[in-house]
């Protein structure tokens, strides 16, 4: 189910593994369309926020890169299973609360039903690749029951993305695709 009320003109689902680049990704549209066009989404956010709260828990310290996030990951993890199979769109629901902006870019989709409830809502899919080699430059290394867990492969078959960025490392490889991408979202925003 598409949200309600003021429907964003435009929706990009990123997905990719971890330390693939989603964030900087992301965050670099959002730099060149301005925080008052573009909202880049976290539906990690309201989940940690509401796991925080059922397991008191210090939810700003689950948002960060720390020791303090990995130690409640797997857990964490669960937890957001169980929630999204009594109901797929919660974390959808939750994110979008108070959001006004015309472009909306959902940083860490990871499942089929992310995609299938945003796209209601003009969304097209952004995947970020990165090798092992480039992630584990970032610090990814792998963990048993996070990195091959639905949280992170659940999209890998998908398939069907309407754009792939590539990140290795190669900054102008990098700015052409995004250059790409802005071109699409402005010619949406017309």
């Amino acid at each position: 189910m598409a949200p309600l009320g003021g429907a964003p003109r435009l929706v990009l689902l990123f997905s990719g593994k971890r330390k693939s680049g989603k964030d900087f990704v992301t965050e670099a549209l959002q730099s060149r369309l301005g925080a008052d066009v573009c909202a880049v989404l976290r539906l990690s956010g309201p989940l940690k926020e509401q796991y925080a709260q059922e397991h008191g828990l210090n939810f700003q310290r689950l948002l960060d890169a720390s020791g303090y996030k990995e130690a409640y990951r797997r857990d964490m993890i669960l937890w957001g299973e169980a929630r999204r199979q009594a109901d797929p769109g919660f974390f959808c629901r939750k994110v979008v609360e108070g959001v006004s902006q015309p472009v909306w870019l959902v940083s860490d989709t990871r499942r089929v039903s992310d995609i299938q409830w945003f796209r209601e809502a003009h969304g097209a899919t952004v995947r970020v690749v990165a090798s092992e080699q480039s992630r584990q430059q970032r610090g990814w290394v792998f963990t048993p029951g996070v990195d091959d867990g639905e949280s992170e492969c659940g999209l890998d078959n998908f398939g069907d993305f309407d754009w792939v960025i590539e990140n290795d490392g190669d900054g102008q490889r990098l700015e052409e695709q995004l250059e790409n991408l802005l071109e699409f979202v402005r010619s949406r925003l017309q």
